[in-house]
């Protein structure tokens, strides 16, 4: 993205001119795995299954040998003691803008969304900050795997599933492209004027269609060898053949109705992002099939009729309705976004309060995520054979009073200190020492 670009050379020029170094997470990516490592005693939540009171979990070679009761393992086995712990996977924030966004109010630390509307070419992973001050304020709360999208006002451009550890961006990358995002609130106006919304809404999806109009066509002359490479039409390639999602980001009742019936009409994979209304199409989004990711449980209602505990309540609604969905932090477009990563188990906790089953709450942030954005193979459960990408906890990873312990991403051990911890350590010494 220009505005990377631009912001990365300026800042190096004023590094340059004061002789000082440049801010950044001091931690260290953690080394391959060299050993195979147990962990006994604790109570597994698979996620795919029961939960495992008093289990073994083996892994090696960043994967997930066995998980169950009195697993052996062969000598030279690290054995990590975890009686009265809890072991998760890594928890997965299926939306968020976290290392394309640092601090909201700074312009430069903003890298979240490129120039003008139609951008399907942006591609958010190449932009991801690893050294972002925030990445490991999220790792500190267990979210080891991220979403990472692009913001924008229409076409917003192509999202990845970033892995919350590692040198550099293509090293975090576990999957891209993920999805294409379109934002569909730019479709409408206000409730105020629905003659203008609706006009407004025909503009734009008539826009959408000669953009994937003009991509069939160019799908045509590319496979005859006549046509000079587009990147903009080459982004909608897999879009149209149905191998990526259009994950729309619309929360009115209007938008994703319009969005499903247009998803429909051009045979597209769909996903909605945001979903404040979801509940209410249900039957429609069941009938096709349509996943749901939340955009958080912490908002305020979205109307002021609404009740009070309308957010608190989505999840628990779309489960009773048979919809498929999964809870994400605040993302692209909302003002914590990237800094508030590190509440997701909390927004998933707030769901468990106002009905949701646990065992379904700790699903939405890990395993549901996993399988609306395709890397259900790798990631979001323990089950042998995928990633040992998982977190030790001191108690249930919903409640605020947990701390994680201990983190592996593929098998390779993560710094769970950050500017947080570093803070707190810092003035207990201060307070100590009766300053």
């Amino acid at each position: 993205m220009r505005i990377l670009q631009i912001t990365s050379c300026f800042v190096v020029l004023l590094s340059l001119a004061g002789g000082r170094e440049l801010p950044a997470n001091d931690q260290i990516p953690g080394i391959e795995q060299s050993r195979p490592i147990l962990i006994r005693g604790a109570t597994l939540h698979p996620v795919d299954g029961d939960v495992i009171d008093e289990g073994d979990l083996l892994f090696d070679e960043g994967r997930i040998v066995a998980l169950g009761t009195n697993v052996q393992a062969e000598k030279g086995t690290r054995v990590i003691e975890a009686a009265g712990k809890h072991v998760y996977p890594g928890l997965f924030d299926a939306m968020t803008d976290l290392g394309l966004r640092e601090i909201t109010a700074v312009d430069v630390t903003v890298d979240h969304a490129e120039r003008g509307e139609k951008n399907p070419n942006v591609r958010s992973w190449v932009s991801v900050n690893p050294d972002s001050e925030l990445i490991p304020v999220a790792r500190a709360s267990g979210v080891l795997l991220a979403h990472v999208a692009p913001g924008g006002r229409f076409f917003q451009g192509q999202s990845a599933v970033m892995q919350l550890d590692g040198w550099t961006a293509s090293e975090m990358s576990l999957s891209a492209p993920s999805a294409m995002c379109v934002s569909w609130g730019a479709t409408q106006v206000s409730d105020a004027d629905p003659k203008a919304e609706a006009k407004k809404r025909d503009q734009k999806l008539e826009e959408l269609d000669q953009w994937f109009d003009r991509a069939g066509r160019y799908a045509k002359q590319r496979e005859a060898g006549s046509v000079t490479e587009d990147i903009r039409l080459e982004a909608l390639l897999p879009v149209i053949d149905g191998r990526l999602p259009l994950m729309v980001h619309a929360d009115r009742r209007d938008s994703i109705e319009s969005a499903v019936a247009y998803a429909q009409s051009r045979k597209l994979k769909l996903v909605i992002y945001g979903g404040y209304d979801a509940a209410d199409c249900a039957e429609l989004l069941k009938r096709y099939d349509v996943p749901v990711i939340i955009a958080g449980t912490l908002r305020l209602p979205l109307r002021r009729h609404d009740p009070f505990d309308h957010p608190y309540t989505l999840p628990q609604r779309l489960k009773a309705a048979g919809v498929k969905y999964a809870i994400g932090g605040e993302g692209p477009g909302y003002p914590g976004g990237a800094s508030n990563v590190r509440n997701l188990p909390y927004h998933a906790g707030c769901s468990v309060a106002y009905g949701l089953a646990r065992e379904d709450a700790v699903r939405a942030i890990t395993l549901s995520p996993a399988e609306i954005l395709g890397v259900s193979d790798r990631v979001g459960s323990l089950t042998s054979g995928k990633d040992a990408t998982l977190i030790i906890a001191d108690g249930d990873i919903l409640e605020t009073e947990s701390n994680v312990i201990e983190a592996y991403i593929q098998g390779r051990k993560v710094d769970l200190s950050s500017r947080h911890t570093m803070l707190f350590d810092k003035y207990r010494q201060k307070y100590n020492r009766g300053r």
